[in-house]
C-alpha cells in the first residue's frame, strides 16, 4: 500500500513548493492529489487559461519521485461561469437555489454546464494526459456532497421527463405502474410530470423512487462524460472518484463499472458525531471512531470497482464540519491507515498536507500544522510508512472473504420514500448486520445484488425489498446458509404490495406470509429468550406471519422471530444485535467458518497469510484471553498485549 496526501499548491507561495514536495517524500509518501479544486485559477474567465503555475506545481512533485493524482475542477465552477449561465445551479426540494461562494453549485442535469466540464476536462487531459508524473486521475470531487444529488430544477425537470418516456415508452404504462388512479393523479402526457416535490402532502411514493433512480442515473452519465474524455487523451492511468461515507444518494456500485479504482474519504470522528449513533458510542468512541465505520467502507467500496480500491482522505486530526471535532488518541491515525492496508486498499491518502489559515476549511487539521510545522498525524504517517515496510517483507499469500453482505441502493431509496417508521433506517439495518459479522471474526465482502455470490460460506441480506427473477434465480442455485432481513421481498419494482403479499417471491423458497407489520416507537418493544437461552429485546420493527415453516426464535407472545427452510433464514424484526450475532454464529456452524467472538472494543482482519487485530478501546487487550489459538503466534508487528489505539498483526 503507497501513503500519499491531498495538496493544494495553489494555497502556498511558490517557493515552498520544491521544499514541501522533499518533505513528503522524506515523510514516506508517494501519491499526491492536486487539481480538484483550482478551476478558477486554471481559467480566470471564459478561455484564458494559466497552466504555467500548475505546470511548475507538477514539475516540482515529480522531481522528488512522487506520483500525481490529478482532479478535474468541476465541483468548483468558478463565478464567471455561473454569472454566464446563472440556470446551472442547482435547485433544493424548498425551490431554492444552491447560490455561488462554497462548491457543488451546480446541477447534474444542466446540459450547458456538462458541456463546460467537457471543455475543462478535456483541455487537462490534453495537457497532462501523458505526463509520466501523472498516474491517475480524480473526477470531481465527493458527488452529491452537501445533498447535492437531487437537484428541483427546470434542467432536471426536462431530463427527468426524458428518462421516463425512455423508461415507459407510453404515458398510460407510467399511469398504470405508478398507481395514478390513486387521488385522481393520472398524467394525459410526459411532458405534464413535474418533480416529486412541494406537493401539499407526500408525492406518489412510485414517482419517488424513480426521480431517485433518475437521480443517480444522472450522476452517472456525467461521471461517464469526464471517463470518456481522460481514457481517451491519458491511456494507461486509473480513473476514480472519491465517495463518502454513510451516503447513498447515487448507486456507486454502478458508478464504480466505469472506474478502475474505486475511492473514498474516511473520516471516523466526523462520522461518529454526524451520523446516528448512540450517546453511549459516542462517547466511548469519541477519539477513536466507532470500529466498524472505516471497515464498512472499506469492504463497501472494495465492492464497487472490481476489488481494487483506496483512500483518498483520511482524517489526519480534528477535522471542522462535525457537531463536535475531538482529536484522535495518539496511535489512531496509524491505525486507522493500517487497517485500511488490511482490507486490501492500494493507498491511503491524507487530507491535507498542511492546514490552512483561511476560508471555510481552516479549524482542519493537516499532517503539517498553520506553521508548516509537523502535527501528530505526521508523525504517526511516518510510523505507518514503517509498518508497511515491515509488512511489505513478509511472505504473503491470496486471501479471501467468506460472508457476503448485499447493498443495495435502491432499497436504501425506497425505505427513505416510504420508511413507515421514523427509525427504520436501511443503512442502519445494514451496518448492524456488518457488526455482528465483524464481531465474530468473519472477512466480509458487501456487494451487490447483482455480484456473483457461488464461491460465498454464508450470505447475508439485511433486508431486499424488490427481488427480481435474476436474483431468485440465482439464491435458488446457493445452498450455503442465507439469511433475509424484515421486509424483503416486500415490494415490486413499481412500488406496490406484491398480490400474494411479502415476502412476495421469497415464498418460493420458504413458506411464509406476512399479514401485518407495525413500526415501533422508542420505548415500545417486544421482548424474548433466544434459543441459547440470552434474553432479548426487538426496536423499530415487527412483522406478523402465517408460517408452515420450521420456527427458530420466538418472541414471548408467540410471534415468530427466525424461520428456516433448509439453507433460507427469514427474520421477521429489526433485531437485537446479540440475538443478531447468535443467529449468524448459529448459521456460521452449518459452514466450516471459523468464528472467534470478539469484545466490543476488538476487531480483526484476516489478509493474506496475516491477521491484523485492531484495538479500539481505552484499556489494553490481551490476545492469549480471546482465543487459544493466538498463543505464542509469530509477531509482525506488536504483541498479543495490544495498548489502546494501538494493533498487532501477526502470522495466522
Amino acid at each position: 500500500m503507497k501513503l500519499g496526501c491531498c495538496y493544494y499548491p495553489e494555497h502556498w507561495p511558490e517557493q515552498e513548493w520544491a521544499q514541501n514536495a522533499a518533505h513528503m517524500h522524506a515523510m514516506g509518501l508517494s501519491t499526491i492529489r492536486i487539481g480538484e479544486f483550482a478551476w478558477s485559477r486554471i481559467e480566470s474567465k471564459q478561455g484564458t487559461y494559466d497552466w504555467a503555475w500548475l505546470d511548475r506545481a507538477i514539475e516540482s512533485l515529480a522531481k522528488e519521485g512522487l506520483h500525481i493524482i490529478l482532479g478535474t475542477p468541476t465541483a468548483t465552477p468558478p463565478k464567471w461561469l455561473v454569472d454566464a449561465m446563472p440556470d446551472m445551479i442547482a435547485i433544493d426540494a424548498n425551490g431554492r437555489p444552491r447560490k455561488f461562494g462554497s462548491r457543488r453549485h451546480y446541477c447534474f442535469s444542466h446540459m450547458g454546464y456538462r458541456k463546460e466540464c467537457e471543455r475543462i476536462t478535456s483541455e487537462m487531459a490534453k495537457r497532462y494526459g501523458k505526463h509520466e508524473a501523472v498516474i491517475a486521475w480524480q473526477t470531481d470531487n465527493e458527488y452529491g456532497c452537501h445533498d447535492t444529488v437531487l437537484s428541483y430544477s427546470n434542467a432536471a425537470r426536462d431530463a427527468f421527463q426524458i428518462w421516463l418516456k425512455n423508461k415507459y415508452s407510453d404515458i398510460e404504462s407510467l399511469n398504470s405502474a405508478w398507481g395514478n388512479v390513486f387521488w385522481s393523479m393520472e398524467y394525459q402526457s410526459f411532458t405534464a410530470i413535474d418533480l416529486p416535490n412541494l406537493t401539499v402532502t407526500e408525492a406518489n411514493p412510485a414517482h419517488r423512487l424513480d426521480y431517485r433512480r433518475f437521480a443517480s442515473d444522472e450522476v452517472i452519465s456525467f461521471n461517464q462524460l469526464q471517463v470518456d474524455i481522460i481514457r481517451q487523451h491519458s491511456p494507461q492511468r486509473d480513473i476514480t472518484h472519491n465517495f463518502m461515507g454513510f451516503y447513498t444518494d447515487f448507486d456507486h456500485h454502478k458508478l464504480g463499472q466505469d472506474l478502475d479504482i474505486a475511492t473514498w474519504d474516511s473520516y471516523p470522528l466526523g462520522f461518529l458525531e454526524t451520523y446516528p449513533f448512540s450517546e453511549e458510542e459516542r462517547n466511548q468512541y469519541a477519539r477513536q471512531g466507532h470500529p466498524d465505520i472505516a471497515a464498512f467502507h472499506h469492504d463497501l467500496y472494495r465492492g464497487c470497482s472490481n476489488g481494487r480500491w483506496g483512500v483518498m482522505e483520511q482524517q489526519p486530526g480534528p477535522v471542522n464540519w462535525a457537531k463536535h471535532n475531538p482529536a484522535p488518541l495518539d496511535g489512531m491515525v496509524r491505525l486507522w491507515t493500517l487497517e485500511a492496508m488490511a482490507h486490501g486498499a492500494e493507498f491511503c491518502s491524507y487530507f491535507r498536507w498542511r492546514q490552512v489559515p483561511f476560508a471555510q476549511e481552516q479549524m482542519h487539521a493537516g499532517l503539517l500544522r498553520v506553521d508548516g510545522e509537523e502535527a501528530q498525524g505526521a508523525i504517526e504517517a511516518r510510523q505507518a510508512a514503517q509498518d508497511i515496510e515491515s509488512i511489505k517483507a513478509q511472505q504473503i499469500t491470496d486471501d479471501s472473504s467468506n460472508v457476503a453482505l448485499i447493498f443495495d441502493y435502491e432499497a436504501q431509496w425506497l425505505f427513505e420514500t416510504q420508511p413507515q417508521g421514523a427509525s427504520f433506517q436501511y443503512i442502519w439495518l445494514v451496518f448492524e448486520h456488518y457488526t455482528a459479522l465483524r464481531k465474530l471474526g468473519l472477512n466480509v465482502d458487501i456487494v451487490p445484488k447483482d455480484a456473483d455470490l457461488s464461491s460465498y460460506a454464508m450470505i447475508i441480506i439485511p433486508s431486499l425489498p424488490i427481488i427480481d427473477d435474476d436474483f431468485l434465480a440465482k439464491i435458488k442455485t446457493l445452498t450455503v446458509p442465507i439469511l433475509f432481513g424484515p421486509r424483503s421481498g416486500s415490494k415490486t419494482k413499481d412500488f406496490a404490495i406484491p398480490d400474494n403479499l411479502a415476502p412476495g417471491p421469497l415464498q418460493e423458497l420458504i413458506d411464509l406470509k406476512v399479514i401485518r407489520v407495525e413500526s415501533l416507537r422508542d420505548g415500545l418493544h417486544y421482548f424474548g429468550t433466544s434459543s441459547n437461552s440470552d434474553d432479548f429485546r426487538i426496536d423499530h420493527w415487527m412483522e406478523s406471519i402465517e408460517c408452515s415453516a420450521e420456527i427458530i426464535e420466538k418472541c414471548s407472545n408467540d410471534n415468530a422471530i427466525l424461520c428456516r427452510n433448509g439453507n433460507i433464514h427469514y427474520l421477521t424484526a429489526w433485531p437485537y444485535p446479540m440475538l443478531l450475532q447468535n443467529i449468524i454464529s448459529n448459521m456460521a456452524k452449518d459452514t466450516d467458518l471459523a468464528i472467534v467472538e470478539l469484545p466490543d472494543t476488538l476487531r480483526i482482519r484476516r489478509k493474506d497469510n496475516l491477521i491484523y487485530a485492531f484495538n479500539y478501546g481505552l484499556k489494553d487487550i490481551d490476545l492469549s484471553d480471546i482465543d487459544d489459538r493466538w498463543d505464542d503466534r509469530d509477531y509482525i508487528i506488536g504483541s498479543e498485549d495490544i495498548k489502546a489505539a494501538d494493533f498487532s498483526i501477526f502470522k495466522a
